[in-house]
Protein backbone atom coordinates (compact mmCIF):
# COMPACT_ATOMS: atom_id res chain seq x y z
CA UNK A 1 0.00 0.00 0.00
CA UNK A 2 3.02 2.44 1.01
CA UNK A 3 4.18 1.54 -2.70
CA UNK A 4 1.13 2.77 -4.10
CA UNK A 5 0.27 5.97 -2.68
CA UNK A 6 3.70 7.51 -2.75
CA UNK A 7 3.57 10.35 -4.85
CA UNK A 8 -0.28 11.00 -3.36
CA UNK A 9 -1.70 13.36 -0.11
CA UNK A 10 -2.68 9.56 1.44
CA UNK A 11 -0.86 8.59 4.24
CA UNK A 12 -0.49 4.59 6.06
CA UNK A 13 -1.05 4.33 9.65
CA UNK A 14 -0.99 1.34 11.69
CA UNK A 15 -4.03 0.63 14.48
CA UNK A 16 -1.08 0.07 17.18
CA UNK A 17 2.29 -0.07 18.34
CA UNK A 18 4.63 -1.19 21.50
CA UNK A 19 6.57 1.35 23.62
CA UNK A 20 9.60 -0.15 23.23
CA UNK A 21 12.14 -0.43 19.90
CA UNK A 22 13.73 -4.18 20.65
CA UNK A 23 13.43 -6.82 22.65
CA UNK A 24 11.87 -9.89 23.80
CA UNK A 25 8.39 -8.71 23.47
CA UNK A 26 6.71 -11.93 21.36
CA UNK A 27 3.43 -10.25 19.89
CA UNK A 28 4.19 -6.92 20.21
CA UNK A 29 4.54 -4.64 17.05
CA UNK A 30 7.73 -3.10 16.64
CA UNK A 31 7.56 1.02 16.06
CA UNK A 32 10.70 0.50 13.45
CA UNK A 33 8.70 -2.47 11.61
CA UNK A 34 5.53 -0.10 11.40
CA UNK A 35 8.04 3.00 10.51
CA UNK A 36 9.91 0.38 7.64
CA UNK A 37 6.35 -0.56 6.44
CA UNK A 38 5.94 2.80 5.18
CA UNK A 39 3.62 4.27 8.22
CA UNK A 40 3.45 7.88 8.78
CA UNK A 41 0.88 7.97 11.78
CA UNK A 42 -0.45 5.09 14.16
CA UNK A 43 -3.59 4.54 16.50
CA UNK A 44 -2.64 4.86 20.54
CA UNK A 45 -5.30 3.95 23.39
CA UNK A 46 -7.74 3.02 21.07
CA UNK A 47 -11.23 2.44 23.44
CA UNK A 48 -11.07 -1.29 22.26
CA UNK A 49 -7.24 -1.53 23.18
CA UNK A 50 -8.29 0.15 26.78
CA UNK A 51 -11.33 -2.08 27.05
CA UNK A 52 -10.20 -5.53 25.97
CA UNK A 53 -6.12 -5.40 26.06
CA UNK A 54 -5.84 -3.43 29.33
CA UNK A 55 -4.42 -0.48 27.75
CA UNK A 56 -4.19 2.87 30.36
CA UNK A 57 -3.48 6.28 30.43
CA UNK A 58 0.38 5.18 31.50
CA UNK A 59 1.16 2.82 28.46
CA UNK A 60 -0.34 5.54 26.12
CA UNK A 61 1.85 8.20 27.54
CA UNK A 62 4.64 5.68 26.94
CA UNK A 63 3.49 4.73 23.64
CA UNK A 64 2.57 8.41 22.21
CA UNK A 65 6.27 9.01 23.25
CA UNK A 66 7.93 5.82 21.52
CA UNK A 67 6.04 7.15 18.66
CA UNK A 68 7.32 10.36 17.91
CA UNK A 69 10.19 9.23 18.53
CA UNK A 70 10.58 7.02 15.72
CA UNK A 71 8.51 9.18 13.70
CA UNK A 72 5.28 8.13 13.51
CA UNK A 73 2.58 10.88 13.91
CA UNK A 74 0.59 9.69 16.73
CA UNK A 75 -3.53 9.88 17.08
CA UNK A 76 -4.42 9.35 20.38
CA UNK A 77 -7.95 8.20 21.40
CA UNK A 78 -10.11 9.28 23.84
CA UNK A 79 -13.54 9.59 25.33
CA UNK A 80 -16.07 8.60 27.62
CA UNK A 81 -18.31 4.77 27.91
CA UNK A 82 -22.13 5.32 27.85
CA UNK A 83 -22.24 5.18 32.32
CA UNK A 84 -19.72 8.06 32.44
CA UNK A 85 -21.59 9.98 30.10
CA UNK A 86 -25.17 9.38 31.72
CA UNK A 87 -23.26 10.20 35.27
CA UNK A 88 -22.16 13.59 34.06
CA UNK A 89 -18.13 12.49 34.04
CA UNK A 90 -17.52 12.84 30.48
CA UNK A 91 -14.93 16.08 31.09
CA UNK A 92 -13.80 14.79 34.02
CA UNK A 93 -12.43 11.76 32.34
CA UNK A 94 -11.43 13.18 28.90
CA UNK A 95 -9.47 16.03 30.94
CA UNK A 96 -7.41 12.92 32.88
CA UNK A 97 -6.80 10.99 29.91
CA UNK A 98 -5.74 14.00 27.66
CA UNK A 99 -3.53 14.80 30.95
CA UNK A 100 -2.05 11.64 31.68
CA UNK A 101 -1.98 9.91 27.57
CA UNK A 102 0.07 13.18 26.92
CA UNK A 103 1.91 14.49 29.57
CA UNK A 104 5.90 15.22 29.45
CA UNK A 105 6.29 15.88 25.70
CA UNK A 106 8.92 18.65 23.78
CA UNK A 107 6.42 21.49 22.79
CA UNK A 108 7.54 20.29 18.97
CA UNK A 109 6.34 16.88 19.38
CA UNK A 110 2.95 18.37 20.77
CA UNK A 111 2.52 19.87 17.88
CA UNK A 112 2.40 17.03 15.71
CA UNK A 113 -0.11 15.22 18.35
CA UNK A 114 -3.32 14.17 16.58
CA UNK A 115 -6.39 13.69 19.46
CA UNK A 116 -9.37 11.68 18.21
CA UNK A 117 -12.72 12.05 20.57
CA UNK A 118 -14.17 9.05 20.01
CA UNK A 119 -17.53 8.46 22.45
CA UNK A 120 -17.17 4.53 23.50
CA UNK A 121 -21.26 4.67 23.12
CA UNK A 122 -21.09 5.57 19.56
CA UNK A 123 -18.29 3.18 17.77
CA UNK A 124 -20.08 0.74 15.83
CA UNK A 125 -23.10 1.33 17.30
CA UNK A 126 -24.65 3.66 14.90
CA UNK A 127 -25.34 6.02 17.60
CA UNK A 128 -23.71 9.29 16.83
CA UNK A 129 -22.72 12.16 19.80
CA UNK A 130 -25.19 15.16 18.00
CA UNK A 131 -22.87 17.93 16.23
CA UNK A 132 -23.77 20.01 19.52
CA UNK A 133 -22.29 17.22 21.86
CA UNK A 134 -19.24 16.50 19.70
CA UNK A 135 -18.23 20.63 19.61
CA UNK A 136 -18.81 20.69 23.37
CA UNK A 137 -15.93 17.98 23.76
CA UNK A 138 -14.17 18.92 21.44
CA UNK A 139 -13.89 22.70 22.54
CA UNK A 140 -12.92 21.48 26.29
CA UNK A 141 -10.64 19.19 24.70
CA UNK A 142 -8.74 22.09 22.87
CA UNK A 143 -9.08 24.20 26.37
CA UNK A 144 -7.17 21.32 27.92
CA UNK A 145 -4.55 20.95 25.26
CA UNK A 146 -4.14 24.93 25.45
CA UNK A 147 -3.48 24.77 29.43
CA UNK A 148 -0.52 22.13 28.40
CA UNK A 149 0.76 23.07 25.21
CA UNK A 150 -0.84 26.57 24.71
CA UNK A 151 2.07 27.43 22.17
CA UNK A 152 1.17 24.95 19.75
CA UNK A 153 -2.33 24.49 20.77
CA UNK A 154 -3.50 25.94 17.48
CA UNK A 155 -1.62 22.94 15.32
CA UNK A 156 -3.07 20.24 17.34
CA UNK A 157 -6.05 18.34 15.07
CA UNK A 158 -8.93 17.07 16.57
CA UNK A 159 -10.92 14.66 15.04
CA UNK A 160 -14.35 12.79 16.23
CA UNK A 161 -14.72 9.16 16.04
CA UNK A 162 -18.10 7.05 16.69
CA UNK A 163 -20.36 6.27 13.76
CA UNK A 164 -19.23 9.14 11.32
CA UNK A 165 -20.76 8.08 7.36
CA UNK A 166 -21.99 10.08 4.79
CA UNK A 167 -24.91 11.05 5.95
CA UNK A 168 -23.81 13.14 9.28
CA UNK A 169 -20.14 14.11 8.18
CA UNK A 170 -21.16 17.44 6.83
CA UNK A 171 -22.90 18.48 10.13
CA UNK A 172 -20.34 17.13 12.47
CA UNK A 173 -17.40 19.07 9.89
CA UNK A 174 -19.61 22.14 10.12
CA UNK A 175 -18.75 22.84 13.91
CA UNK A 176 -15.22 24.84 14.83
CA UNK A 177 -13.29 22.63 16.75
CA UNK A 178 -14.21 19.67 14.92
CA UNK A 179 -11.13 19.14 12.65
CA UNK A 180 -11.69 15.87 10.48
CA UNK A 181 -13.32 12.86 11.09
CA UNK A 182 -11.71 9.13 12.59
CA UNK A 183 -13.84 6.84 10.17
CA UNK A 184 -14.35 2.84 11.44
CA UNK A 185 -17.20 1.06 10.27
CA UNK A 186 -18.15 3.48 7.01
CA UNK A 187 -14.74 2.33 5.65
CA UNK A 188 -15.76 -1.51 5.10
CA UNK A 189 -18.41 -0.02 2.33
CA UNK A 190 -16.31 1.30 -0.61
CA UNK A 191 -18.91 3.32 -1.61
CA UNK A 192 -19.65 4.87 2.00
CA UNK A 193 -16.30 5.39 2.47
CA UNK A 194 -15.85 6.85 -1.32
CA UNK A 195 -18.56 9.35 -0.60
CA UNK A 196 -16.57 10.38 3.00
CA UNK A 197 -13.20 11.00 1.17
CA UNK A 198 -14.67 12.68 -1.06
CA UNK A 199 -15.87 15.35 1.36
CA UNK A 200 -13.05 15.51 3.03
CA UNK A 201 -10.65 16.30 -0.35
Amino acid sequence: MSNEVKGSNINIGAQNLFWETKGAFTGEISPVMIKDAGCSYVLVGHSERRQYFGETDETVNKKTKTALVNGLGPVVCIGETLKEREDGVTFKVVEKQIREGLAGLATEQAALVVIAYEPVWAIGTGKTATPDQAQEVHAFIRKVYAQMYKDVVDKVRILYGGSVNSGNVSDLMKKPDIDGGLVGGASLEAESFVKLVKYFK
